[in-house]
């Protein structure tokens, strides 16, 4: 597995082996002991997402003590993978990483606690799958405003399909980060 770092200290793209042969491919998509040096969390729990072409989700985070790391990758179908630093000491903070998965390129994008998360597919039936180090609570769901100009995302798309929640998340500028 190659482990790249992003601009985003603590954000890291993975890049698994693939074997492939006349038969189709194989490859581990995740081993604790392979990036033992790099990810120093244990993962608890496994979701999956199903959504159709332009479905944006995000920017979505848990305040503590419910804070998640999160290693996102995409089954099938491609995704624009959105991360931004939400941690008020960091050089990078109120700065964005993005990058393209897809079940083709099979990356995954390993994003900490402290950062913000957000996607748009870039495909219909795109199946999305993340492991996250913290289990789901609904108090301590947090949502920053998709489009908020002060963070000057490129999303490519001019009309999005958003949830309710998205419509609705916090500007960027009025924020207050409970991540030092």
């Amino acid at each position: 597995m190659k482990i790249e770092t992003t601009p985003l200290k603590d954000v890291l793209i993975l890049t698994p082996n693939i074997f492939k042969d006349e038969l189709g491919y194989f490859f581990e998509s995740y081993n604790t002991q392979k990036v033992a040096d790099f990810i120093k969390c244990e993962f608890v729990q496994d979701n999956e997402s199903l959504s159709q072409k332009n479905v944006l989700r995000g920017l979505h985070f848990q305040i503590p003590p419910f804070a998640q790391d999160k290693l996102v990758r995409v089954i099938k179908g491609s995704v624009l993978d959105i991360a931004v630093d939400l941690r008020k000491s960091s050089p990078t903070y109120g700065q964005s990483y993005s990058i393209i998965l897809s079940g083709e390129n099979k990356k995954q994008l390993f994003i900490p606690a402290g950062f913000a998360h957000g996607f748009i597919t870039l495909e219909d039936d795109t199946l999305f799958s993340y492991k996250c180090s913290n289990y789901y609570e609904k108090n301590a769901e947090r949502t920053i405003l998709w489009n908020d100009k002060s963070l000057n995302i490129e999303w490519n798309c001019d009309q999005p399909l958003l949830s309710d929640k998205d419509l609705i998340g916090e500007n960027f500028s009025t924020f207050e980060s409970p991540f030092n």
